[in-house]
């Protein structure tokens, strides 16, 4: 977990996990083994948020009963489903997994996107939703770590909100562009890298071996192997990734 103490007065980009109550996104993924990825949303005249969102998972009967608890969902207005883009493939997010593109009207009282934007936290890139958690990816001005602190203390009183940060990359660190050859993950791609981090498989010496870490992700080594040699090649790549569209 990082904490803001690792950044000093300077333009920053953070990943932000984040639980707060009365979202149908966390609810409908809290206990699925399914996820759910927003690219946009607009303000409706009718006073409603209207979003695009994709929904991903292990097998098209995972993903149906996804959408089909989005439908149930008392916090939803209406969910309709879209032909899929290729724009929304084209950055690898949900590569492997079933998916589904969904058009989902719900109450804007219900997210916490202005509180984050009323702060300074600028939507960096489609914000990932899995496990009842929300993964934003909001990049922030200049400050120092006593100004974020106490950016995220409003957000999180105003919202009753758990909001923890889990990535910082300075600014200098971002022209480097590895955060956004991160954002080039597929969503099993990303996960398995950040569990590989945390377990210290890329330490020296390594704190984990392969078949620990294949066993920690719960799949065969050959395919934590595949997995991991398919996010190293994009992460190594000093090709630039297009950016995403904002939530």
């Amino acid at each position: 977990m990082a904490t803001l103490d690792e950044q000093g007065s300077k333009s920053a980009r953070l990943t932000l996990e984040i639980w707060h109550p009365d979202c149908w996104t966390l609810e409908v993924t809290e206990d699925a083994e399914t996820g759910l990825i927003a690219h946009t949303v607009s303000n409706g005249t009718d006073g409603r948020v209207k979003g695009h969102f994709t929904a991903y998972g292990e097998s098209t009967a995972a993903v149906e009963s996804l959408v089909d608890a989005t439908r149930r969902s008392p916090l939803t207005s209406s969910v309709s489903e879209m032909q899929r883009r290729y724009e929304f493939e084209h950055h690898g997010l949900t590569s492997g997994y079933t998916t589904k593109e969904l058009f989902v009207e719900y109450d804007p009282s219900n997210t916490i996107s202005d509180g984050l934007l009323s702060q300074g936290f600028i939507q960096d890139a489609p914000v990932r939703v899995r496990n009842g958690l929300e993964y934003w990816s909001v990049f922030v001005e200049q400050a120092d770590r006593d100004e974020l602190h106490d950016r995220l203390d409003v957000i999180r009183e105003e919202y009753d909100a758990d909001i923890s940060v889990t990535k910082i990359y300075s600014h200098e660190t971002r022209t480097q562009d590895v955060p956004r050859r991160v954002d080039a993950l597929s969503e099993r791609q990303r996960e398995i890298y950040e569990l590989a981090c945390e377990q210290g498989y890329y330490t020296w010496p390594r704190e984990c071996t392969t078949r620990e870490l294949a066993d920690a992700a719960g799949i065969a080594k050959t395919t934590l192997l595949e997995h991991l040699r398919k996010a190293e090649a994009k992460l190594l790549n000093p090709k630039p990734v297009d950016s995403p569209r904002s939530l």
